[in-house]
């Protein structure tokens, strides 16, 4: 069965594509569009409904698929395997399909770190990346530790949707976190698990990923916050490395700058994208 859901007046927004891969099962929201496939990629403890409002207007142009990745959203909750490499291979069951022919990569944060990836090993199949706040990075020790302790600060479960969205700091990013939980029993829990999320950044924890970031060939925009969580010479390595690198900041924004501005970000695509034509 295929889930849908509606704008007022009964017009069809999405509709949800579920694709297995090694067992595992990915939930997609397809927006369907015209032209260019884009895929779109969340970060870690997100969901594909963080890219509604983006993914809205870029499907009267584009074919849109967003994707709740492996242990997030409307997917598997409990994915044995989370490596990076899984992930990867996951964005490219989806292509496949979906029927996504060399589609562009837009992902947030370790959704960005994915789309990386999969340009750098794959480069005969993505056409362009767009790395939302996200970047190569290096080994971050305490990253898992540092995330674990932050999922485990979340009051759950939360009484309401509205409550959880207060204490996500409210506005669109408080909303977009919120939408992410699932009602169980009148009460609002995240649709993951916590020790699936920290095992999610194991190897970013170790691992130094400059050299891939190296092998990406296609057309590239980095888009930052004006509050980046990526750390100032780290962009300056990655420009130094890759000089033709597209890269902007939005002002007044943090680390959900695709909750925060979707306008802006999507003139800033939209832009990008008439450029690769």
């Amino acid at each position: 069965m295929i889930e849908t859901s509606r704008f007022p007046g009964g017009h069809v927004a999405w509709s949800e594509r579920v694709v297995v891969r090694d067992g595992i099962r990915l939930a997609c929201r397809d927006w369907g569009g015209p032209g260019q496939p884009i895929v779109l990629l969340h970060g870690l403890a997100g969901h594909a409904g963080e890219w509604d409002m983006l993914a809205r207007r870029l499907s009267s142009r584009y074919r849109v698929v967003a994707v709740d990745q492996r242990g997030h959203g409307a997917g598997q909750c409990h994915p044995r395997d989370v490596s990076r490499a899984a992930y990867v291979a996951d964005v490219i069951a989806v292509a496949d399909q979906l029927a996504l022919r060399q589609p562009v990569l837009v992902g947030q944060s370790l959704g960005g770190h994915t789309a990386m990836l999969t340009a750098a090993a794959h480069p005969g199949l993505v056409r362009a990346l767009v790395l939302v706040e996200a970047g190569p990075g290096g080994p971050n020790p305490n990253g898992p530790v540092d995330i674990g302790g932050w999922l485990d600060s979340w009051p759950t479960p939360f009484p309401s949707r509205e409550a959880a969205a207060a204490f996500f700091g409210g506005g669109p990013v408080g909303a977009g976190w919120a939408a992410g939980l699932e009602e169980r029993e009148g009460r609002w829990w995240p649709r993951f698990d916590r020790d699936v999320m920290v095992r999610s950044l194991a190897e970013n924890a170790q691992l130094s990923f400059r050299h891939e970031w190296g092998q990406v060939a296609c057309p590239t925009l980095v888009v930052l916050a004006q509050s980046s969580f990526i750390p100032a010479q780290e962009i300056d390595e990655m420009l130094r490395q890759r000089p033709a690198t597209m890269a902007m900041s939005i002002p007044g924004t943090g680390h959900d700058l695709h909750l925060e501005q979707p306008k802006i970000l999507h003139a800033a695509l939209s832009h990008f994208l008439k450029g690769l034509a």
